[in-house]
């Protein structure tokens, strides 16, 4: 399975940004790990801070990935354009949030994603996008 994460705003900054949040693991060592433990699967990584580039590679991964997995950051809550993206597009996708954002800011509590995603998963860490993953690889 050829599966494709997008992550957004700040995710750059894992590692050292909020650790009591976030964790102090890097997204690129937690990247290395996932890959190791799905070596049978095809796994790609794209990071943007502007909300063009993430609407581009929504875009352009349509029919190319089995599923793509995204954590959108704050633009989960601000991005009609990216919500509309994962709307327009045939490739699944799944929201991940390493927090959870429902016991956040009342801001964080509404998704432009959600209602065009596979599913949601928040609020496990790093691991949501192992729960991401295994939502792909699991039978539905």
């Amino acid at each position: 399975m050829k599966l494709l994460i997008i992550n957004g705003p700040n995710l750059n900054l894992l590692g050292s940004r909020e650790p009591d949040t976030y964790g102090n693991q890097t997204f690129e060592d937690y990247f290395q790990n996932l890959k190791h433990k799905f070596q049978n699967e095809k796994l790609e990584y794209f990071q943007s801070n502007i909300e063009g580039e993430i609407i581009d590679k929504l875009q352009s991964a349509d029919k190319n990935f089995d599923g793509i997995i995204l954590n959108a950051a704050a633009y989960t809550h601000t991005s009609i354009g990216i919500g509309d993206a994962v709307k327009a597009i045939a490739t699944p996708v799944v929201e991940v949030h390493i927090s959870n954002t429902s016991a956040r800011e009342e801001f964080r509590h509404k998704s432009f994603i959600a209602p065009n995603a596979k599913g949601v998963i928040l609020g496990f860490g790093l691991q949501s996008y192992e729960l991401a993953v295994q939502s792909f690889l699991s039978p539905q």
